[in-house]
């Protein structure tokens, strides 16, 4: 059993889906990737709900959850004030966190909130970006990786200030398939996604005109060095092949209290459909066992 409305944040409405659960299990809120993507792709984790309520949002400015003009909305402040609204006015009193990527930026930011957040029984971080710094370190090496010709290309539009250009979306198609998503094939229902749920002001605003340089207000976020803040059971995935690296990722992991890592291994980025049966067991397992 599932329900969709809109809750009412600072900015305008957000849209989210609710799948029901008859158990009472703590529920758990997904927050998506971008900034300014939707939750679209994540909605495999409704397989979740056989345990537990699961609830899905698209956040203000994209998917389908309002798009006002305001720009100064798009801080993290703001989504972290967002979360909280949302949390309120679905009852959520306990609740377990799961945020992939940039979603992972606003989870670690949402539970380090001074006073800190009531009922987080745990948090997930999949795939994680919790040091702006480091992630764009981490992407220069990735494309090492790749052929000349394509570093080449990314570096030249970067520094033109093409990277609206062809050229520079056929390279990032090239680095996706590395880093991002490796299947020959998607499952038909991604390759449906509307391409008017992302919004790439909001990115733009945020993180900048392209992966790989950071320019926009999450250029210096950087919370590693108050990881041990977060206490609740807490658990860090991502791709073998994951532009969040599997080095990275187990980093944030040793600075976290308790916490524990897994990688999948056939995956990059989006192991939640990669590897979907084995991602769904890892987060359910998890889930389980912190209740």
């Amino acid at each position: 059993m599932n329900n969709e409305g809109f809750v009412e944040v600072t900015g305008g409405k957000v849209w989210y889906e609710k799948f029901d659960n008859d158990g009472g299990s703590t529920p758990l809120i997904v927050l998506h990737g971008g900034p300014g993507s939707s939750c679209y792709s994540l909605q495999g984790l409704k397989e979740l709900a056989r345990d537990r309520p699961v609830i899905l949002y698209d956040q203000l400015g994209c998917g389908r959850s309002d798009r006002p003009s305001d720009t100064s909305l798009w801080h993290i402040e703001r989504f972290v004030e967002e979360l909280g609204q949302i949390r309120q006015a679905l009852a959520l009193d306990e609740v377990h966190i799961l945020g992939h990527s940039w979603g992972t930026t606003l989870a670690a930011a949402y539970c380090l909130t001074e006073p800190k957040p009531a009922g987080v029984k745990s948090v997930i971080f999949s795939s994680p970006c919790l040091s702006a710094p480091m992630w764009e370190a981490d992407q220069r090496e990735n494309l090492k990786k790749l052929p000349l010709e394509i570093q080449e290309t990314i570096e030249r539009c970067e520094e033109n200030g093409t990277t609206d250009s062809p050229e520079f979306e056929k390279a990032i198609e090239v680095f996706a398939k590395h880093f991002v998503n490796r299947l020959t094939k998607n499952p038909e229902w991604i390759d449906q996604k509307p391409k008017d749920y992302r919004n790439p002001e909001v990115y733009n605003i945020m993180w900048g005109p392209s992966e790989f340089t950071v320019k926009g207000n999450l250029k210096t976020f950087d919370c590693t060095s108050r990881l041990k803040k977060i206490t609740c059971p807490t658990l860090f995935t991502c791709g073998r092949f994951d532009e969040a690296t599997p080095e990275t990722t187990e980093y944030y992991s040793s600075l976290t209290p308790g916490s524990k890592f897994h990688v999948f291994e056939k995956s990059a980025h989006m192991a939640y459909i990669e590897e979907e049966k084995e991602y769904l067991k890892v987060i359910g397992d998890f889930l389980k066992s912190t209740k």
